[in-house]
């Protein structure tokens, strides 16, 4: 469990004097900024590097910047003393909690500051001071900040930023105090058992592999691991642009700098040598790689070898710690020409790697046991007659509800494309073209590639429609929900989901560049949904889903389309065959392999204590900030 009253960080300082101008500074590239109380109950913050000295600035009159923490970044500015604090390359999520933690508790310190102070606060004045780590909030505290926030304190912006009208969707609260109290930039639901022990695994430096079924939650693992991570030192990458956004990252490819990979060793070698690409493989300490099983294994040990000749070190990938993420039974690599598909896992790289491997089960996407069971046996494409039979009779049921008709899943892009462009002519009425804001708007084809979005988006009223964005999840308006246009309310399509409607309105989709620049699409989150491919819905829950499987051509990709439906009853199957799901030979033999390792070496008895046993766990595969401030805290 991370510490909420310690933050490990770089850190710059600036004193100045009442004119502004600099006077001094102080900069660690590496440092611990601890929460710590005086005995006479005064907040300060504690800045420890290496053998400096500790330096301790008190937390009152301060305005604390967060608009960039999922980039690890924040300023802290203490106006009584003049100075500055810029915090930069902090884990996201652990920044998030340790402003969380100063917001609550200098909240709590409202009444106490206003107040005469005590006698024993008088008595011991003059005494020098002693200090502890403030003890962790309570959930009185954080009610308190709560009912502070909503009633619009002191705490809000500074007067500056109040006199900004405030927009009926910021609903007349303060933003900023909203921010750091109610949404993390990383998720913040709790992890299971499972995850947790992945997550150690990764925050101990290990290189880990991690996978399981379709719906266990590998990516939400993943972006909590990338959050915990110092950002200045981590890449965030993915297989394909579509898997890369949704972690917040960029793709392999980008992140390699060697195109498609296909020059040679040696001219790759060269492409990644340039300075900008040969900055970011140097830079690297931790490479985190989403959507492994649809990486080349050829291209794999090419990167491996690139990341060892660059940084100059003999080590697997040149020293940087690698974490991948995937499902060898989901989609394979696309095959380049005649020339057979070959998994990373069977290259030497992998094997160099030395990879502690762990596998999620449980399975967080269906709650139906019985569709789980099922699931499972298409994985390894092993049905049993019982299960083929249980599929085979969803065709024939009716799953549409409140206009909403089930997407058809077909096995080529072009194929679904063609369906919806001729479904939406079919449609009478006049049709609404909503074109989307790109900065910068030359970027228009990588954003294409990189989100889910489309850059023109036409619709009519009573087009199917998917939701491309979580929006509120207690209602259902989730990424994969399907609805359909009801009406267009000025410029904005009203939709009707399965359980409500709703006025979709532009949103965001931010992604990052090789260099760490961000780009940016808004659009109206939405997309033709009579039909998608199960390439593009990898990644996707459907809550009201078609398909028929006769023409699929790849291992795996039966299952992926089978695993994107919430459950049996929200699914419809024409004409299934259990010939139709299938597993590769190499990934059985991978994962027999693995599993056998994993289940034979997890468990080794080191004694007794209080009659019961002690486990130790051992695993092996095989082979800018603003310029105004958000929050001001006096």
């Amino acid at each position: 469990m991370e510490n909420e009253n310690v933050l490990s960080c770089s850190v710059n300082i600036e004193w100045s004097n009442s004119q502004g101008i600099i006077q001094r500074k102080l900069a660690h590239k590496s440092a611990f900024l601890r929460l710590i109380r005086s005995d006479v109950r005064e907040i300060f913050v504690e800045v420890t590097a290496g053998k400096s000295v500790p330096v301790k600035l008190q937390l009152k009159g301060i305005s604390v910047h967060n608009k960039f923490m999922s980039e690890g970044k924040a300023s802290i500015k203490f106006q009584e003393v003049h100075c500055i604090m810029f915090i930069s390359n902090a884990p996201p999520s652990q920044l998030f909690t340790f402003l969380k933690t100063v917001f609550v508790k200098m909240t709590g310190e409202k009444s106490a500051s206003n107040s005469n102070p005590s006698l024993r606060t008088q008595l011991l004045s003059n005494k020098p001071a002693k200090f502890e780590e403030i003890s962790p909030v309570t959930l009185g505290e954080m009610e308190k900040a709560k009912a502070k926030i909503s009633k619009g304190t002191d705490t809000t912006p500074s007067p500056l930023s109040r006199k900004r009208k405030l927009s009926p969707r910021e609903g007349g609260k303060p933003l900023s105090s909203k921010r750091l109290y109610a949404s993390s930039p990383t998720p913040n639901e709790p992890l299971d058992i499972e995850q947790k022990e992945v997550m150690e695994a990764c925050l101990s430096g290990r290189n880990v592999f991690f996978t399981g079924s379709a719906g266990t939650g590998k990516s939400y693992l993943l972006k909590r691991i990338i959050g915990a991570l110092p950002p200045d030192v981590t890449a965030a990458t993915a297989s394909t642009g579509v898997a890369a956004c949704h972690i917040g990252g960029i793709t392999l490819h980008q992140f390699a700098g060697i195109g498609t990979g296909e020059a040679t060793l040696e001219r790759s070698i060269e492409l990644a040598s340039r300075p900008g690409t040969y900055t970011i493989w140097r830079r690297c300490k931790h490479l985190i790689i989403d959507e492994i099983s649809m990486v080349d294994g050829a291209y794999f040990e090419k990167i491996e070898t690139i990341a060892r000749k660059i940084r100059r070190n003999d080590q697997p990938f040149g020293g940087i710690q690698l974490i991948l993420c995937g499902d060898f039974f989901q989609l394979p690599p696309v095959s380049k020409g005649k020339n057979p598909i070959k998994f990373c896992f069977e290259t030497e790289a992998w094997s160099r790697c030395h990879l502690s491997s762990y596998e999620l089960k449980k399975v967080h996407r269906q709650n139906d046991d019985e569709f789980i069971k099922i699931l499972n046996c298409v994985r390894i494409g092993q049905i049993p007659e019982d299960m083929a039979t249980k599929l085979a009779e969803t065709s024939r049921q009716n799953i549409e509800k409140n206009g909403i008709l089930a997407t058809r899943l077909c096995s080529h892009t072009a194929e679904a494309n063609t369906i919806n462009e001729s479904k939406l002519d079919a449609l009478s009425g006049e049709k609404q073209v909503f074109t989307s804001e790109d900065s910068p708007p030359h970027l228009k084809k990588l954003l294409d590639q990189q989100t889910p979005i489309p850059h023109k988006l036409e619709l009519k009223v009573g087009a199917q429609v998917m939701l491309l964005k979580n929006i509120n999840i207690a209602t259902g308006l989730v990424n994969g929900a399907r609805g359909v246009v009801k009406s267009f309310e000025g410029d904005f399509p009203v939709v009707q989901f399965r359980n409500r409607e709703y006025t979709a309105k532009p949103e965001r989709w931010c992604i990052k560049t090789a260099t760490g620049a961000m780009i940016t699409r808004k659009q109206v989150p939405l997309k033709l949904a009579w039909a998608f491919s199960i390439h593009k819905s990898q990644g996707l829950t459907l809550d009201c889903v078609e398909m028929s499987l006769g023409k699929v051509f790849e291992a795996g990709q039966a299952y992926v389309a089978l695993s994107r439906a919430q459950s049996l009853d929200t699914l419809r199957v024409l004409g299934f065959k259990a010939s139709q799901a299938w597993a590769n030979k190499k990934v059985l033999d991978f994962y027999r392999s693995l599993n056998l390792q994993m289940e034979t070496m997890r468990l080794i008895p080191l004694g007794r204590k209080e009659n019961k046993p002690t486990i130790k766990k051992t695993f092996k595969s095989n082979s800018k900030l603003m310029s105004k401030p958000l929050i001001t805290i006096n």
